[in-house]
C-alpha cells in the first residue's frame, strides 16, 4: 500500500489520442483518490495528437487524418464533455446520407438496408446492379446454412464468404468494411473486428436475420446519446465544428502541468529491485533516446505495436504484437470553385472495391457531408490511396499522385477543373492490422505482463479499435488498471 502523502509518478510513452486520453484519466484517477499524480508525456513527434491533424486554410477545415466518428460510441463524447467542448460538435449533412459503390467505372448507390455490408432488405438488393443474379442468390443461401459450430476465430473475408458468398464480400463488404483497417479481409480478424457478425449467426443462425434483429433493435434507440442536443442525435457521425484539432487544443489546455519530451523516443525500461536500489527507489526506471532517466511507479505504452513490442521484448514475449502489421496510407485533399466544378452532390462520397484497379479507395465529398467544412461557394473533395498490397502508391511522388487522383475522379466523376489548392498528407505504418487470433494473442500478453511488471500496462489502436473514441477507452481503461496496480 502506497502512503498517502506520496506523489505517484507516471510514464506515458506515446503522445497520440491514447496517450493523451491515459494521462488525461490519471489524472481524474489520482484526483477521485485524493492523490497527487505526476504525469510526463513521452513522444519522438514534436507535436502532440498522432494522426490528428487538422489544417485551417482559407475559410476550410481539412483534416489530414481521421475526420469524425461514430457517434454511437460515447466515450469521445464524455470526453468532450469533460473538456467543455460539447457546443463544438457537430454531425453530417442530413441530405448527404446516400454513398456510392464504384462498378464497372460507374458510381451505383447502395442499397437500402446495407449494414456493414451486409443486406438487412431483401428488395433492394434484389434491384441492384452491383451484383449478379448468381451472387444475389448465393447471398440469399444465409437464410438456409447452418451457423458454424466453430469456437476460434477466423478472417473476417472467410466469414463473409461462407455466410453470403465471395461476390458480396468482395464487391460491397470488402470496399466498405476494409476502408476502416485499409486492410485484406482475408487476413482480418473477425473477433477483433466486427465480432457482431458471429453473434448474430450464433443467435439466429443467419447473419442476414440477426443483422436484421440488430438493426430493429438499434432503430429503438438513437445512435447517440440522449445529452446530445436534438440535431445530432440523428447523426450517424460526429465531429467538431472547427475539426479534430478542437479537442486535442482542449486536451492540451486540460494537461498544461503535465511535462511533456517532444522530439525523444523512449528505448527502454527497467524494473527496479527495492533490495539492491534501496527501499525509495521508484519501482521503474524509463530511459530515453537523449540519455535522460525517468522514475515512475506506473507505465502506459500506447506506442504503434512494432516500437511497443521493442521496449518490451527484453521482458515478456511479444509475439502477440509482432503479428500485428501496419499499411501505409495517404490522403489527396482538393478545393474546387463550385462554380467551376459545375456537380451537385447528393451523397457523402463513394467506395471502390479492388477489382476496379483505381489509384483511390474512396473519395469522400467532403464539403457535402460536412457542412462546415467549407465556404459556401467552395467544394472540398478528399480522396484515399493505399491499402494492403498496394501501398507504394502511397510514396509517388507529388505530382504523380496528384496526377493520378486527378485521372481517377476525372473518369469516374467527369471532374476536369483545376484545383485550387491540393493538400497531401502520407500516413506511413498508420493502420494497424489485426491477424486472426489477435484477441486471444493479445490478451494472453497483457495477462503475462500484469504478473510481471505490475503498473506497466500496453494500449493504443493495435489492441482493441482504431477508431478514435476505442483509442479514448482504452486510454481511460489503462488509467484505471495501472492506478489498481500500484495501490
Amino acid at each position: 500500500m502506497r502512503s498517502r502523502d506520496q506523489l505517484d509518478r507516471f510514464v506515458v510513452i506515446g503522445g497520440g489520442i491514447s496517450g493523451l486520453s491515459s494521462a488525461f484519466y490519471l489524472l481524474k484517477e489520482a484526483a477521485q483518490r485524493g492523490r497527487e499524480a505526476h504525469v510526463t508525456i513521452v513522444d519522438p513527434s514534436e507535436r502532440i495528437g498522432g494522426k490528428i491533424n487538422t489544417l485551417r486554410k482559407a475559410g476550410f477545415v481539412i483534416e489530414r487524418g481521421p475526420d469524425s466518428f461514430l457517434a454511437r460510441k460515447t466515450p469521445i463524447i464524455d470526453l468532450a464533455f469533460d473538456l467543455g467542448i460539447e457546443s463544438e460538435l457537430t454531425g453530417t449533412n442530413p441530405a448527404a446520407k446516400k454513398t456510392y459503390i464504384l462498378h464497372h467505372g460507374k458510381l451505383h448507390p447502395m442499397p437500402p438496408g446495407l449494414v456493414l455490408g451486409v443486406p438487412t432488405e431483401i428488395a433492394p438488393f434484389a434491384l441492384t446492379n452491383l451484383l449478379s443474379w448468381g451472387g444475389k442468390l448465393r447471398a440469399m443461401m444465409d437464410f438456409v446454412l447452418p451457423a458454424s459450430k466453430a469456437q476460434g476465430d477466423e478472417s473476417i473475408g472467410d466469414f463473409l464468404a461462407r455466410r453470403v458468398g465471395a461476390e458480396v464480400m468482395e464487391r460491397v463488404a470488402e470496399p466498405l468494411l476494409a476502408g476502416i483497417y485499409a486492410g485484406e479481409l482475408r487476413k482480418l480478424s473477425l473477433q477483433a473486428t466486427f465480432p457482431q457478425f458471429r453473434e448474430a449467426e450464433r443467435r439466429h443462425g443467419s447473419l442476414i436475420r440477426g443483422m436484421r434483429a440488430n438493426k430493429r433493435k438499434s432503430a429503438s434507440a438513437p445512435p447517440a446519446p440522449s445529452r446530445l442536443p436534438a440535431n445530432l442525435r440523428s447523426s450517424m457521425f460526429l465531429t467538431f465544428k472547427g475539426g479534430l484539432a478542437t479537442m486535442l487544443d482542449a486536451l492540451n489546455e486540460a494537461l498544461s502541468g503535465v511535462e511533456r519530451r517532444m522530439g525523444r523516443k523512449a528505448v527502454a525500461f527497467r524494473q527496479n529491485d527495492p533490495q539492491e536500489d534501496g527501499p525509495d527507489s521508484a519501482p521503474y526506471e524509463v530511459l530515453l533516446s537523449d540519455g535522460e532517466i525517468l522514475e515512475a511507479d506506473g507505465i502506459v505504452i500506447t506506442a504503434p505495436a512494432f516500437e511497443a513490442a521493442d521496449l518490451l521484448e527484453p521482458h515478456i514475449s511479444v509475439a502477440a504484437l509482432r503479428a500485428v502489421s501496419y499499411v501505409s496510407v495517404a490522403n489527396v485533399v482538393m478545393a474546387f470553385d463550385k462554380a467551376e466544378l459545375g456537380i451537385q452532390f447528393d451523397g457523402s462520397g463513394f467506395v471502390v472495391p479492388r477489382s476496379e484497379g483505381t489509384t483511390i479507395t474512396a473519395c469522400t465529398w467532403t464539403s457535402a457531408k460536412w457542412l462546415h467544412s467549407s465556404p459556401g461557394d467552395k467544394v472540398l473533395l478528399r480522396c484515399y490511396v493505399g491499402r494492403a498490397g498496394d501501398e507504394a502508391v502511397v510514396d509517388l511522388p507529388d505530382d504523380e499522385l496528384h496526377e493520378a487522383v486527378r485521372r481517377d475522379i476525372r473518369q469516374v466523376m467527369g471532374i476536369t477543373a483545376e484545383p485550387l489548392f491540393t493538400e497531401i498528407t502520407r500516413l506511413h505504418h498508420s493502420m494497424p492490422q489485426y491477424p486472426v487470433g489477435h484477441v486471444q494473442e493479445t490478451a494472453n500478453m497483457r495477462a503475462k505482463l500484469r504478473t510481471a511488471m505490475p503498473g506497466v500496462w500496453v494500449t493504443g489502436a493495435a489492441f482493441d479499435g482504431v477508431g478514435l473514441p476505442d483509442c479514448i477507452r482504452q486510454g481511460k481503461e489503462a488509467a484505471a488498471i495501472v492506478y489498481r496496480a500500484i495501490e
